[in-house]
């Protein structure tokens, strides 16, 4: 290296300017940062990745079928009954969604703003419902089945 253009000035002290305040280690630091030329772009390949599934739509006996046992927990309402309840949960930030399972004891059913509300106060409404299980409906069912073979058995004889 040719040191002979800076040799005049090279051996010279430091002079601390009298105007300036010195910058602090970390805003020194700061002008040396990495430079985040996509900022958001990553999360943004991750929202684009994720997947989203698609609302099933019911047949009309099925919706007949998720009626009955609403009216029917409607009008049982008093005996808190336990269920399952898998329903669909709308994506925010794009179409589509998911479908989430909860399991409580019915507390109300809000005709007025189309919702079940559990004893939790979880809120589900009432178009997002894929079904309704439960061990009450498993007893229903029976005594339904056991009463048409009876009410069979005595047309048949």
């Amino acid at each position: 290296m040719n040191n002979d253009k800076y040799s005049s000035i090279i051996d010279l002290p430091y002079r601390k300017s009298s105007r300036h305040t010195p910058m602090t280690l970390e805003a020194r630091s700061a002008q040396f940062a990495p430079f985040a030329a996509l900022t958001g772009y990553e999360e943004g390949i991750i929202e684009a990745a994720r997947r989203t599934e698609r609302k099933i739509s019911l047949d009309e006996s099925y919706v007949d079928a998720l009626n009955a046992k609403l009216q029917w927990l409607e009008d049982n309402i008093s005996i808190k009954p336990e269920v399952t309840i898998t329903y669909f949960v709308p994506d925010k930030r794009k179409s589509g969604g998911s479908y989430a399972t909860i399991k409580g004891c019915v507390r109300r059913i809000d005709t007025v703003n189309q919702v079940v509300i559990l004893t939790d106060k979880t809120e589900v409404y009432l178009s997002e419902i894929l079904s309704i299980t439960g061990d009450i409906f498993k007893e229903l069912e029976w005594n339904i089945r056991i009463r048409w073979v009876f009410s069979y058995d005595i047309i048949i004889t």
